[in-house]
C-alpha cells in the first residue's frame, strides 16, 4: 500500500468513528486518495457521500447539512483556488457556529517550493475564521503514523464540535504521488492501521455543551429576543416565567401564550417602545436583521443578557451584563400587566397588518411571505434568504410553532443559499421550502446542478423576482433624492430568464402569476422544483410605509 492511500483510509475511518456521517466531495487530482477512500466508505454504508463540481456551492451544501443535523460535516477539495472557494462558507460557519471539517488537499513542500501548478499558500488560508488549523505531515513509508493521523482527526473534531462553541476547522493535507492505490495493492503497511476496538474514536472527548454556563434574569419587566438558535426553548422559558418573547424570524418556531408574532413591528413603534422599555433583554443568539432590535439593545437603560452568542457579541452599546450558554430561573416574578400590555398591542398590530395586506393587490413580497408561511405543511423546513425575504417572513406576523426555519445569518450574505437550502432539505424529514430573492438565487444558480447519482431532496424553492436589488429601496439609498443613481448601482436590473436557467439544470420551474396558481404550486411534491413570483419592486417602499402607519395607529388605539 502506498503512503497516500494508507493515510487517506485511516483519515476516513477516523472521521466515521467521530460521528461524521455526511461528507461533501469536489473532484480533483490531488485529493484523489481521500476521494477513493470516501467512495469505498460510502459503498460500504459507513457514510453518505455528496459530490459537487463547484467548491463554493459544495461548502454551503455541507453547511446546510451541518446546520440542520447539528453534527460536524466534512467537505473536501483539491489544492489551489478550489480551496479558496470554500472561504465564504467558512466565514458563515464561523459566525453562525456551524461545525464544519474542511479538508484541503495540497502539493507536498518540495513541489510548492518548485512553483508547481495549482499551488497557493494554503496555510491559515481562512485566517481567524477557524477554530483550529493543522497541516498534516506528508505520509511516509514508516511505522508510527496511524496514531498520529487518528489523533489529529480527533483534535479537529473536538475543535469543531466538542468545545464551548461549534465552528469550522481546517486540515491541510499534502499528498505525494502515487495518488491512487496500486493495482497489486495487498493492503500491507508497516504497522496495523486499525482504530480502537468496537468502532471507538482514537481519543474520547466530551460533546459540545456538556457543562453550560447560565445567565440569571432578575427583572419584572423583561423581554426575550430569540434569533436562529433556541427559539423553541426560549418560547418555553418565556411562557413559564411570563416574559413576552419576540423572534427575528417572526412567528415561525415561536410557541406559547407569551409569543408576540408582531414583535418586529412593535419594536419599531417609538411611542409604544418608550412606554414599554424592558428593564432586561434576554437575547438568544445574534440579531442581524432589524434596526429596531439594535436600538433596544443599545439603550443604556436596558440590561442585556446574552445566551449562546458568537465571538462578536451583539452589544451595540457595550452594555452586556451577563453572557452564558443557557438561561436560568429568574430571581423575580414577572409583572402580569407588563405581559398583558404586550399581548394587547400584538393583537392590534397583527390585525392591522392582516387587514392591510388583504387589501393589497397580488403580488407583493409581504403578501407572498404571508401566503407561504400560512401554506407550508406542519413539520416543514423553511429556508429563508437574506435581504427582503428574511424581513418579509418576520413581518408577516404569522405564528407557526410547527415549522422549522433556517437562515444564513452568520455574515448575512446571499452566498450559497441554493446550496444551503438543498443541504438542509437533504437531511430534513418531510417537505422543505426556501424563500429567496432573485439576486440570491442567481448568485448560487450552480447549486441547482445535481448529478444523476446524487440525492435530490423534496424542496420547493420560491423565488421572489423583483428584477434586482429590491432591498435597497427600503434603505437610505432608496430615498427619492437618490433616484438618479439608484437604478444603475443599487437596483441593478438583470432581466434574466429564470425558467430557461432552470431548464438548463433540468429542474422543474413554474411562474405563479395569480394567487390561486401560487397556492397550487406550494402543494408538496417530490423532488426539487422552483416557483417564481414576479414582483414590482417600485412598490416596496410605499407599502412598508403604509403598513408602519397602520400598525402605529392600531397600537396607539389600544
Amino acid at each position: 500500500m502506498n503512503p497516500s492511500t494508507a493515510q487517506a483510509r485511516v483519515i476516513v475511518d477516523e472521521l466515521v468513528r467521530n460521528t461524521v456521517s455526511h461528507v461533501v466531495l469536489c473532484p480533483g487530482s490531488r485529493n484523489a486518495p481521500l476521494s477513493i477512500a470516501l467512495y469505498d466508505a460510502a459503498a460500504a454504508g459507513r457514510l453518505q457521500l455528496h459530490v459537487r463540481i463547484d467548491e463554493r456551492g459544495a461548502a454551503f451544501l455541507a453547511l446546510g447539512i451541518a446546520a440542520r443535523t447539528g453534527r460536524p460535516v466534512a467537505v473536501l477539495c483539491t489544492s489551489g483556488t478550489a480551496a479558496a472557494n470554500f472561504h465564504p462558507a467558512v466565514l458563515e460557519a464561523d459566525r453562525a457556529g456551524v461545525p464544519l471539517i474542511v479538508l484541503t488537499a495540497d502539493r507536498p513542500p518540495e513541489l510548492r517550493a518548485a512553483g508547481a501548478s495549482q499551488v497557493i499558500d494554503q496555510h491559515q488560508l481562512y485566517g481567524n475564521a477557524i477554530r483550529y488549523f493543522d497541516e498534516l505531515a506528508v505520509a511516509e513509508r514508516r511505522a508510527g503514523q496511524n496514531s498520529y493521523w487518528r489523533g489529529q482527526i480527533c483534535r479537529a473534531w473536538n475543535a469543531a464540535y466538542g468545545e464551548w462553541r461549534c465552528g469550522p476547522v481546517h486540515l491541510n493535507i499534502p499528498f505525494r504521488e502515487p495518488l491512487v492505490p496500486e493495482i497489486d495493492d495487498d493492503g500491507e503497511w508497516y504497522e496495523s492501521l486499525e482504530g480502537r476496538p468496537d468502532g471507538a474514536r482514537w481519543t474520547e472527548l466530551p460533546d459540545f455543551g456538556a457543562l453550560p454556563s447560565f445567565v440569571v434574569p432578575s427583572a419584572r419587566h423583561g423581554l426575550v429576543i430569540a434569533c436562529d438558535t433556541g427559539v423553541q426553548a426560549a418560547s418555553e422559558w418565556a411562557e413559564l416565567h411570563g416574559w413576552p418573547v419576540v423572534s427575528e424570524t417572526g412567528g415561525i418556531g415561536l410557541a406559547g401564550a407569551t409569543a408576540i408574532s408582531s414583535g418586529a413591528w412593535l419594536l419599531g413603534v417609538e411611542e409604544f417602545i418608550s412606554r414599554h422599555k424592558p428593564e432586561q433583554v434576554l437575547c438568544i443568539g445574534r440579531p442581524t436583521v432589524f434596526r429596531q432590535v439594535q436600538r433596544v439593545l443599545s439603550d443604556p437603560g436596558v440590561e442585556v443578557l446574552l445566551v449562546r452568542p458568537d465571538s462578536d457579541w451583539p452589544a451595540p452599546a457595550h452594555n452586556v451584563r451577563q453572557v452564558g450558554q443557557w438561561f436560568d430561573e429568574p430571581t423575580k416574578p414577572a409583572d402580569p400587566e407588563w405581559l398583558a400590555s404586550w399581548q394587547r398591542a400584538d393583537k392590534a398590530a397583527s390585525s392591522a397588518v392582516t387587514e392591510a395586506l388583504a387589501a393589497e393587490p397580488w403580488p407583493s413580497g409581504l403578501r407572498l411571505a404571508t401566503e407561504l408561511v400560512d401554506a407550508v405543511p406542519e413539520g416543514s423546513l423553511l429556508v429563508v434568504g437574506s435581504s427582503n425575504p428574511t424581513r418579509d417572513v418576520a413581518l408577516a406576523g404569522r405564528l407557526r410553532p410547527d415549522v422549522l426555519v433556517h437562515r444564513n445569518r452568520g455574515v448575512a450574505g446571499i452566498d450559497g443559499m441554493v446550496s444551503t437550502a438543498i443541504g438542509a432539505a437533504t437531511v430534513h424529514r418531510g417537505h422543505s421550502y426556501a424563500l429567496l430573492g432573485d439576486l440570491t438565487f442567481l448568485h448560487d444558480a450552480s447549486g441547482l446542478l445535481t448529478g444523476p447519482a446524487e440525492q435530490r431532496p423534496d424542496l420547493t424553492i420560491v423565488v421572489l423576482n423583483d428584477d434586482g436589488g429590491g432591498i435597497f429601496s427600503l434603505l437610505e439609498q432608496g430615498a427619492p433624492e437618490h433616484n438618479a443613481s439608484f437604478e444603475r448601482v443599487f437596483g441593478t436590473p438583470h432581466g434574466a430568464d429564470l425558467g430557461a436557467l432552470c431548464a438548463g439544470y433540468r429542474v422543474p420551474h413554474v411562474v405563479a402569476e395569480t394567487l390561486t396558481e401560487f397556492r397550487e404550486a406550494l402543494k408538496p411534491a417530490p423532488g426539487l422544483r422552483v416557483v417564481e413570483v414576479r414582483v414590482d419592486r417600485t412598490r416596496h417602499r410605499e407599502l412598508h410605509a403604509r403598513l408602519r402607519t397602520a400598525v402605529s395607529s392600531a397600537v396607539r388605539a389600544v
